[in-house]
């Protein structure tokens, strides 16, 4: 669709970097260099194998530096001016397919799943360009009645909040308040709302009643009628199940969105793929049924926080080149936030550094959610319509041997292709006939995961699905409105943290040695070479863990047994350590400061990444391993979502401290917490080990920087004498001090050797 209008929808604007950053990011970089200058000059004093292994890893961590610097000194934001598009006609706004995805009745709790759909079912746009359909990976009866129920209520919910333009539309956190009148704000409206607002917070705290019932089990659902097919089934065998929850057979601009709720087939024969298998389902039953050219992926704990979200993104689609815009990435902003950050979960770095950054190159990253997409590039079309061009009887033939043999999404596949568009008249019908692509084989000798859909081969889908886009020489937008576009949770608590940064490092190092990894597509002239380098830091980011926990341990090696791999405290080499050491974390400092942050988070994200990257980081690094010499096969974890309605006040009420267990870490039985726990004995012991006997060849360096990973682990020093959860188990314990003997004795054996 052309942009008919003289001013702008949107708009790239350069982001002027700071000299004095830049001068310090060149200071860092020739320290970095220094350093290893001075290891080469030094090579010949015989320091022996921890001399070699220092300089490998500060060699990694130069190279590292270097590849940040090109994300770094370009960035870019998006400017987008929805008010514009507002002017223009209902009938001229595309239509949009909203994906919502949850795969674990336990770990993510339906409440969450429904506060997500009724957000996006209230957002500001005709509601007959929106379908929201919901993928239940895990096939739970409970998610369907949920969402049979939360339905009941959007037909309260929506026209409330349009009638008086609510700003917040997830309702849990629009009545999170616990006092009997509504935000000051809303004291303005008009003399009927007060009643309304009452008797729509008493319908929410049935809805939510109700749910909370279901999902306890004081509630049962029978498997019969309308949940017959969730007899005898299973999380990971049981057929394909499409519900039609609510069709806007009326097509009425301000009513309530089509609702589906979307089971696909799983067998134990069949592989599913994960989220990626999810979302590829989604896609060809959304291609049946309502086949908008625009798709919304959120995941279920990530609700609308803008009501004017699709504004935003069309903005962005309808305003630039459709080459400069093939996705819109809004941030993942949290809400359920701790004061000071205590788990690093901001992840301001990301969004702040990448997200800008990336966004002055050839585009942000997909992050998996909270993404807007070209229906036509998630087929791998190209913007030009040349593809499969030839006689029809032709095309029809390629584009089942890529897309499958249902015949009714080969049709719609086909409209796509040429941009034209039949509105289906009757979804309940094309429901029924969408039931094929939802099958467990039906990809088989197709090209989904691959060169169509979400990508197979890493459990982050995003990035490799990402890369693929990026790859044929096509950019992204990063649209960062205010308020946020999307709030949703983070982990809180230790085992949590963990296994998503564990996920994540994992999927990094599948997505990088990938068909689709930034190194071949560069090779092919089709990914932008600055563009490349960014994407090679962020994937190979988990190994800096690996390097980051050799030196570590080289420091505690060093004074066991009275060895040195940093020069002593007189030689200038040591002065341009320090520099180095101290230039960084003040860069980063400031950065938190200027972001708006204390002293006392910063401080708690230097901490967690170096736990994090010595426990579920190295994990990740020996999952990816393991996968790829075939010990053992990667397995998608999902993470705990906060199950909490009123989360929000939960944490906001404790932020002046008067919890003295709030942010505190947590543990389980996890084989990462023996990780953690060994690498924190095995720095207590080479300390202790320091008061006796004699270091002549040990410097200040390497006393320091073990007392550095000390305070860093502090949270698992606490854990040692904690109790409950906050208390490490003493199996943990137990082998952790076992471990961190035989690396005593290894150490004592190797100096003697």
């Amino acid at each position: 669709m052309a942009n008919t209008v003289s001013s702008p929808l949107c708009q790239k604007i350069p982001i002027k970097v700071n000299k004095l950053n830049r001068a310090i990011d060149l200071t860092i970089l020739l320290l970095l260099i220094s350093i290893l200058v001075y290891r080469l000059l030094s090579f010949n004093k015989n320091h022996g194998f921890t001399w070699v292994l220092a300089f490998v890893c500060e060699f990694w961590f130069a190279l590292e530096f270097s590849l940040s610097l090109t994300t770094f000194w370009t960035p870019a934001e998006f400017k987008t001016y929805p008010e514009i598009l507002l002017q223009r006609d209902a009938a001229e706004l595309p239509a949009v397919d909203l994906f919502v995805t949850t795969a674990d009745v336990v770990l993510e709790s339906p409440i969450v799943t429904v506060n997500t759909v009724l957000s996006l079912m209230a957002v500001d746009y005709p509601a007959h360009k929106l379908a929201c359909y919901v993928s239940d990976d895990g096939c739970s009866p409970i998610i369907l009645y949920s969402l049979i129920e939360a339905f009941k209520f959007a037909r309260l919910w929506v026209p409330f909040c349009k009638k008086y333009d609510v700003q917040v539309r997830a309702p849990f956190r629009y009545f999170s308040r616990d006092d009997s009148f509504p935000p000051s704000d809303d004291d303005k409206k008009s003399p009927e709302f007060h009643p309304e607002w009452r008797r729509m917070k008493e319908e929410y705290e049935k809805l939510r009643q109700k749910i909370e019932e279901a999902t306890k089990g004081t509630l049962k659902i029978v498997c019969s009628g309308e949940y017959a097919a969730f007899a005898n089934t299973n999380k990971s065998d049981h057929p394909n199940i499409i519900k039609v929850i609510w069709e806007n057979k009326e097509r009425v601009p301000e009513g309530v969105p089509h609702l589906i709720y979307v089971c696909r087939e799983k067998s134990p024969n069949c592989p599913h793929h994960y989220k990626a298998g999810a979302m590829n389902v989604l896609t060809r039953v959304s291609g049946v049924m309502t086949n908008a050219p625009f798709l919304l992926n959120v995941d279920c704990d990530m609700f609308v926080n803008n009501p004017k979200i699709v504004h935003q993104a069309m903005s962005s689609f309808l305003g630039l080149k459709p080459q400069e815009c093939a996705f819109v990435q809004f941030p993942q902003v949290i809400y359920n936030q701790l004061k000071d950050d205590p788990f690093g979960t901001q992840m301001v770095a990301a969004f702040e550094v990448i997200g800008h950054g990336m966004a002055g190159i050839q585009g942000p990253l997909y992050a998996g959610t909270n993404c807007f997409h070209r229906r036509k590039l998630i087929y791998g079309f190209s913007l030009d319509n040349a593809d499969f061009q030839g006689k029809e009887d032709d095309e029809k033939v390629l584009l089942k041997e890529s897309f499958g043999n249902s015949i009714e999404f080969i049709n719609s596949v086909t409209q796509i292709l040429k941009d034209d568009i039949s509105p289906v008249q009757d979804i309940s019908i094309a429901a029924q006939l969408s039931s094929q692509a939802t099958r467990c084989d039906y990809e088989h000798d197709t090209v989904w995961g691959t060169k169509v859909g979400w990508g197979y081969g890493s459990i982050t889908e995003d990035v490799l699905t990402g890369m693929r886009i990026h790859g044929e020489g096509l950019r992204s937008v990063s649209c960062m409105p205010s308020p946020p576009g999307f709030l949703g949770t983070a982990p809180t608590s230790g085992p949590a943290c963990l296994i998503q940064r564990k996920r994540w490092a994992t999927g990094l190092l599948q997505a990088m040695f990938s068909k689709n990894s930034p190194i071949v597509t560069t090779l092919n002239a089709k990914l932008e070479f600055r563009q490349s380098l960014a994407y090679t830091w962020v994937l190979t980011s988990p190994l800096g863990a690996m390097f980051d926990m050799f030196y570590s341990l080289l420091a505690a090696y060093c004074i066991i047994t009275n060895a040195n791999f940093l020069p002593k405290a007189h030689e200038p080499a040591m002065l341009i350590l320090v520099a180095r050491f101290l230039f960084q974390n003040l860069q980063q400092l400031c950065f938190f400061l200027r972001c708006g942050f204390s002293v006392r988070a910063w401080w708690n994200n230097v901490r967690t990444a170096k736990i994090t990257s010595a426990t579920a980081t190295v994990f990740g690094v020996f999952s990816f391993l393991f996968k790829l010499v075939g010990i053992s096969d990667v397995v998608f974890e999902v993470t705990q979502k906060d199950q909490s309605d009123n989360s929000s006040d939960e944490h906001s009420n404790h932020k002046d401290g008067t919890s003295k267990n709030v942010g505190r870490f947590t543990f389980d039985e996890s084989p990462m917490f023996i990780a953690g726990t060994t690498f924190l004995f095995v720095h207590l012991a080479a300390l202790t080990l320091s008061l006796f006997g004699q270091h002549d060849e040990v410097g200040l360096g390497e006393f320091l920087s073990s007392v550095w990973t000390v305070l860093c682990f502090w949270p698992f020093v606490r854990g040692l004498f904690g109790k409950g959860k906050y208390g490490i188990p003493s199996s943990i314990v137990l082998k952790s001090a076992g471990f961190a003997l035989f690396f005593v004795h290894l150490c004592r054996r190797a100096s003697v050797g």
